[in-house]
């Protein structure tokens, strides 16, 4: 079982970057697929990007393609998101989730596959 901290999150005007920390603790952080994931006030919650566990392979949102990047560390036990030329559309509680994944390099986009989740953090983008 692994314990998800989201980080970073705060208030920024159009156009301004953020970057969000995911730190993991109680496993083995490298036998983990991990992603980010946005819900907005009103809406579901909506896949952003994911990494697989060794850190080479990635998967973004159409609508952040270009603008944010997900990376990890493991040696931290950290995986980051970078986000840049934020939007007031990008406004929500950014979320972190892991899944078990020590036989495989895959890269999970669906929140039905995810494990474990952390508590959120806030990202407001105003215009």
């Amino acid at each position: 079982q692994v314990d998800l901290v989201e980080s970073g999150g705060g208030l920024v005007q159009a156009g301004d970057s953020l970057r969000l920390s995911c730190a993991a603790s109680g496993g083995t952080f490298s036998a983990y697929a991990t992603g980010w994931f946005r819900q907005a006030p009103g809406k579901e919650r909506a896949f952003v990007a994911a990494i697989n566990r060794r850190g080479h392979i990635t998967n973004y949102a159409d609508f952040v393609k270009g603008r944010f990047t997900i990376t990890r560390d493991d040696a931290k036990n950290t995986m980051y998101l970078q986000m840049n030329s934020l939007k007031p559309e990008d406004t929500a509680l950014y979320y972190c989730a892991a899944r078990y994944e020590p036989l495989t390099m895959r890269v999970r986009t669906s929140d039905s596959e995810y494990d474990y989740w952390g508590h959120g953090t806030q990202v407001t983008v105003s215009s």
